[in-house]
């Protein structure tokens, strides 16, 4: 576009075009194409906004086609790794993503709260105090940062080993992570008087308070797993050997009440334990899927493994999700396999309504779906994404999903259905 007659733009002048006429040939449009400086064009409209159209409601491939979601937040510059909504109100949300932010904003617009600032590492845990008054945000390297939500100020830092998790207390100001050098950190919110749980020398890969406030459960990637006694700050009880996992924990959950805990792990088995003995109610194998052709010289077997599990609230069922696409619908009186849903592509988290028999799943291919454990039959898919879903939350009343993905978007989605 250098040659004679190159259109150059300048700040805000306005460009004139005289039309001619009469519909043009393909040479002219070439011969137009041509004469404009893409290089400018590019720099007055940043990452090139000017050339997406607005709706695709025509695209046929590709999975942005179809946007089922009420509001786009798109602040992120990078995939966004972790969402949580403020338990209180459910009207707010945090995410956090590969681009080392953090913003709090309102999920009814997708309006900016505030940023939290201050990250040099991709954020990959976020969340909100059991009453809202608190934000924390976790970046990959261990800085975590609490920040007062009203205020929009940060309260309280603190920079730990390289971080896997982080949770708050469901009735306290207290905070807990898990460090990859198999430490698992306690502290008091603001005044950051701390307490730590040394595990094995190996990461603590997942953790979860349970309900009664006072014990937590840590999974590591020996496949061991503790329960802590977090006044105490002793270990209740120990799962290891042929009693634990063979390969690293990847997800841990309790039921409502807190009597029973389940683990999943990369070696494809869910074990149900009994919190108050330590000891294995029963496991749940999934076979390992056999790959589909036959491995070549260098070429991996397809891996699968557990990303994620959950009990629901109003019937004796627990849900597993494979990495392989499959999610295990269990039934906890009879330790039977109920249902088997398959997903075209990896389940990355799954999460129960709290007052129904209905999961919900995000996978690779970018949908949420939402199953009848009952039925085993899917209720329904919400697509916008264009790329994974990395993370999601449901609100309370099981009206609306957030979710975030590798497309640097984070989305609403109203699910609230008629017959529901």
């Amino acid at each position: 576009g250098e040659g004679p007659g190159a259109l150059d733009l300048h700040g805000d002048e306005e460009i004139i075009e005289v039309v001619e006429l009469g519909p043009p040939g393909p040479d002219d449009l070439a011969e137009e194409m041509e004469d404009v400086d893409f290089e400018d064009e590019e720099a007055e409209e940043p990452d090139g906004e000017a050339w997406e159209s607005e709706d695709d409601e025509g695209v046929e491939d590709g999975m942005e086609a179809q946007d089922d979601s009420e509001v786009t937040f798109s602040l992120h510059s990078d995939s966004v790794f972790c969402v949580s909504l403020d338990p209180k109100t459910n009207t707010l949300a945090v995410t956090g993503g590969e681009d080392d932010k953090a913003f709090v904003w309102r999920v009814s617009d997708g309006e900016l709260l505030f940023e939290c600032s201050g990250h040099k590492d991709s954020v990959t845990c976020a969340g909100f105090s059991h009453d809202s008054v608190f934000v924390a945000t976790g970046d990959m390297s261990g800085l975590i940062k609490v920040w007062r939500v009203d205020a929009k100020e940060e309260v309280w830092s603190f920079e730990v080993g390289d971080l896997e998790w982080m949770e708050w207390h469901p009735q306290a100001h207290v905070l807990l992570a898990g460090t990859a050098d198999g430490n698992t950190w306690m502290w008091k919110i603001p005044s950051g008087e701390c307490k730590t749980f040394q595990g094995p020398a190996c990461p603590a890969t997942c953790g979860r308070i349970l309900p009664d406030g006072k014990r937590a459960v840590v999974g590591y990637e020996d496949g061991t797993m503790r329960i802590w006694d977090l006044k105490q700050g002793t270990s209740l009880h120990v799962l290891k050997g042929q009693d634990g996992h063979q390969d690293p924990l990847t997800c841990v959950a309790s039921n409502q009440d807190g009597s029973l805990i389940m683990t999943g792990s990369v070696d494809c088995h869910a074990k149900l334990i009994n919190s108050a003995t330590g000891k294995v109610v029963c496991v749940f194998k999934m076979e390992s899927v056999t790959p589909k052709a036959p491995i070549s010289e260098g070429e991996e077997a397809e891996s699968n493994s557990v990303e994620s599990l959950g009990f629901c609230n109003v019937m004796p069922l627990a849900a597993v999700g494979y990495l392989d696409g499959t999610l295990a619908i269990y039934d906890l009186s009879t330790q039977s396999l109920r249902h088997k849903c398959q997903h075209e592509s990896g389940i990355v988290q799954l999460l129960w309504e709290e007052s129904s028999a209905v999961v919900y799943t995000c996978s690779l291919d970018g949908a949420v779906r939402l199953w009848d454990a009952r039925s085993g039959k899917m209720i329904s898919e919400y697509r916008g994404h264009s790329a994974e879903i990395l993370d999601f939350a449901v609100n309370k009343d099981a009206s609306i999903v957030v979710t975030t993905s590798g497309d640097h978007q984070a989305k609403v989605f109203c699910v609230q259905r008629p017959d529901r």
